[in-house]
């Protein structure tokens, strides 16, 4: 018994760090894509507020598909589908740099945005359920994992784009060695399938009460991630006149605070708790975007733009957390608020670039901080969760959570 327990527990560890490396490798497309944009941009001749109409696409194409990966999980099970989904992502970086134009972009970010929605429900839900059944946090160092990834995604970009290089072939070389990577960190997740009796989950339901007011919190964060990830580059560029590699440096400097604040989130929460953490963190994040607003050059640009990413860093897990347990479904909630907090971070670039286009990139990050601002004045809702979160039993277990994995 003794033996099965010991067996038990290292497969449990396998699946931890395996579905860290699916997070790894998912943040790494992003990275890949967010420091070519100027690139992309520039290839496909488009202005400022052509490029937030084509970045409005990945939002529109995880909303038709996001609600699909619920299905497909459930059809296939929880291990093959996300080890197709993630295949799709992955080849899906190659799509943007090809558009000739502004509609070939637009019709690349849908594809972009579709694949990687149904892949982000599908980890994240793995992620809760291997959480679940160790007993402790861990979803802030599986999202801190997503931000090594978007780091070295970034710095390879960063790099590319220094050299003069073609977007197209350094994404078409990304875009192959992430999917055989994928492909070999999907082996060792949680292979959770559904019983013959139970239902297919629906195509759409909406997200409980709870859901939404998590959600709330959730998308401040996301929103001044997804604008500092896709138009910190643009904005060195285009306000303070830097490099193409200067400019994408700031990327890579955003995801390094965050991808540090993430591994080292779920001590912190311990110790201060969610409510503290996140506002503390809402603190940081404004100081970084006022920053970023004032910034006379490049350096402190630099800086406000890493003071954001430090500051918003544990949001996104602990939103997740508080969803899985706010009410008696907790899948239900866990992907009310990741379609909430995803469909923010795929609508933040588009946004940023209307304002901007109406106004100025100044104005748009104006935007960015007052949203940060937000994390200060509402993050009191995930209180509730703590105080409602499920015992741990004596042996350090904890109870499975109703209704399965979110995806």
């Amino acid at each position: 018994m003794a033996a099965e327990t010991v067996t038990s527990t290292q497969r449990l560890r396998r699946a931890r760090f395996a579905v860290a490396a699916v997070f790894c490798v998912h943040g790494a497309v992003t990275g890949s894509f967010a420091t070519r944009i100027p690139w992309i941009q520039e290839h496909a001749d488009v202005g400022a507020g052509q490029l937030g109409l084509a970045l409005a696409f990945p939002a529109l194409g995880a909303s038709v598909a996001m609600p699909l990966a619920g299905a497909i999980s459930h059809r296939f099970g929880a291990r093959p589908a996300l080890r197709g989904l993630l295949a799709l992502w992955t080849l899906s970086l190659i799509l943007p740099s090809l558009a000739p134009n502004v509609w070939g972009l637009c019709g690349a970010l849908f594809v972009y945005g579709a694949t990687a929605g149904m892949s982000d429900v599908a980890m994240n839900a793995l992620g809760v359920e291997t959480e679940t059944r160790l007993g402790r946090s861990i979803m802030s160092s599986l999202h801190g994992m997503w931000s090594v990834g978007a780091l070295i995604g970034s710095a390879a970009g960063t790099v590319a784009a220094h050299l003069g290089g073609d977007a197209r072939l350094h994404h078409l070389v990304a875009a192959l060695v992430l999917t055989a990577l994928g492909l070999v960190a999907c082996q060792g997740v949680l292979d959770v399938r559904s019983t013959p009796e139970e239902e297919a989950p629906p195509r759409f339901s909406l997200p409980p009460k709870s859901a939404l007011v998590i959600g709330a919190i959730g998308f401040c964060g996301v929103f001044a991630e997804g604008a500092s990830l896709d138009w910190s580059a643009v904005y060195l560029r285009d306000e303070l006149g830097t490099s193409a590699g200067l400019a994408a440096a700031s990327t890579t400097a955003f995801a390094l605070t965050m991808a540090v604040a993430r591994l080292a989130g779920d001590r912190v929460v311990d110790r201060f708790g969610a409510v503290r953490t996140v506002r503390a963190g809402g603190v940081v994040a404004t100081l970084g975007g006022l920053l970023v607003v004032v910034a006379p050059h490049a350096a402190v640009a630099l800086a406000g733009f890493g003071l954001i990413g430090l500051g918003i860093a544990v949001v996104v897990p602990l939103a997740f957390a508080a969803a899985g347990r706010s009410g008696p479904n907790p899948s239900q909630a866990i992907a009310g608020v990741a379609t909430i907090t995803y469909t923010s971070g795929l609508i933040a670039p588009s946004a940023i670039g209307g304002i901007a286009d109406a106004t100025s990139l100044v104005f748009s990050f104006g935007l960015v901080t007052l949203l940060a601002f937000g994390l200060v004045v509402g993050a009191g809702v995930l209180g509730s969760a703590d105080r409602e979160a499920p015992a741990v039993d004596a042996e350090g277990g904890a109870p499975a959570k109703s209704g399965g994995p979110a995806a």
